[in-house]
């Protein structure tokens, strides 16, 4: 008794089912009288209370009175999921056209940064273009320091092979004679 539904129901919120348009009663059952009608879709409060086919209601203008228990859903009505689903489809179209207007924009961002990259690649291409004129320069320059240094040392040879050609052929002091008196 302590799990039946009605009481683990008591104070939930609850909705006329849809399609219906319904009287609330002053008792559990068409003898009583009518308090007043409730249109489908209405949100009202279970009270826990059940006789037969009919339970104890709080509607939506605050009468507390008697429904059959097979109207009540604990769905709301189609007429409210259709308002929320027609606020959260508006909110998704929002932000559609949000991201949609940063996709442009976005579309934008890449191809200036496509235009730059390639900018960026043709300065890197004439750049690699001058380092290598400027390292064939700096090659050809130690070439011809090596090849100045071999010339120098050349004429150094050349020299010290005239001069030393010249030393052979010069004439020699005549050494004394140690048997001759002078």
């Amino acid at each position: 008794m302590l799990l039946s539904p009605n009481l683990l129901a008591e104070g939930q919120p609850r909705y006329i089912s849809d399609n219906v348009f319904l009287y609330i009663l002053n008792g559990p059952g068409t003898d009583y009288r009518i308090l007043g009608s409730i249109e489908a879709g209405q949100p009202i409060t279970l009270l826990g209370e059940t006789q037969g086919d009919y339970s104890k209601i709080v509607d939506h203008k605050g009468r507390e009175g008697w429904v059959q228990t097979n109207l009540i859903s604990s769905t709301p009505s189609f007429r409210e999921q259709v308002s929320t689903l027609t606020n959260e489809l508006n909110e998704a179209k929002a932000k559609l056209a949000e991201v949609l207007s940063s996709t442009d924009n976005h579309t934008d961002e890449v191809a200036e940064l496509k235009a730059k990259l390639n900018e960026a690649e043709t300065m890197l291409s004439k750049t690699t273009q001058e380092r290598d004129s400027l390292k064939v320069t700096v090659d050809r320059s130690a070439q011809d320091a090596q090849f100045a240094l071999w010339r120098e040392g050349g004429l150094i040879a050349a020299a010290g092979l005239v001069v030393g050609v010249i030393l052979v052929y010069l004439p020699r002091p005549q050494r004394r004679n140690k048997k001759r008196w002078m």
